[in-house]
């Protein structure tokens, strides 16, 4: 059953090159409702903790050194069907297969840098929603 609950980052990039504010307007002009937002800088250790799913793959390690690079926004959206269509809204996560007008797209520079992280299921949106949150249990 889906929910209406999503988690998502805008990543060190697109926070850096001044995205923030864009991408957040793109966000809540697609009918998302921000309930929770943290702007945070994750340590190497946070970022690891994050992504211990990803640690054994081979990139990890610059996963790691690249999420912990500079200040990251975190978020709890709230839209119905709120996974299926923020990943519709972010676009594929190599930006030169995104569609067109997806944050991907418009703001992303790399499949490493692609500006914004989005929950692929409504459960790992609760786990991740709940690595930067407490009280989820509210929305």
């Amino acid at each position: 059953m889906a929910t209406n609950i999503t988690f998502t980052m805008i990543k060190p990039d697109a926070v850096q090159n001044g995205h923030m504010g864009a991408i957040i307007d793109k966000i809540i002009k697609a009918g998302f409702s921000v309930k929770a937002l943290k702007y945070t800088w994750l340590t190497p250790d946070r970022a690891g903790q994050f992504y211990s799913v990803h640690a054994e793959r081979p990139f990890y390690n610059d996963l790691v050194k690249y999420m912990s690079s500079g200040p990251i926004v975190a978020a709890i959206l709230e839209k119905t069907n709120a996974v299926e269509d923020f990943r519709k809204l972010i676009g594929a996560t190599d930006p030169s297969k995104a569609e067109p007008g997806t944050i991907r797209n418009l703001f992303a520079k790399s499949i490493e840098a692609n500006a914004v992280h989005g929950s692929d299921s409504d459960e790992n949106a609760a786990v991740e929603g709940a690595f930067f949150f407490s009280g989820l249990e509210r929305f």
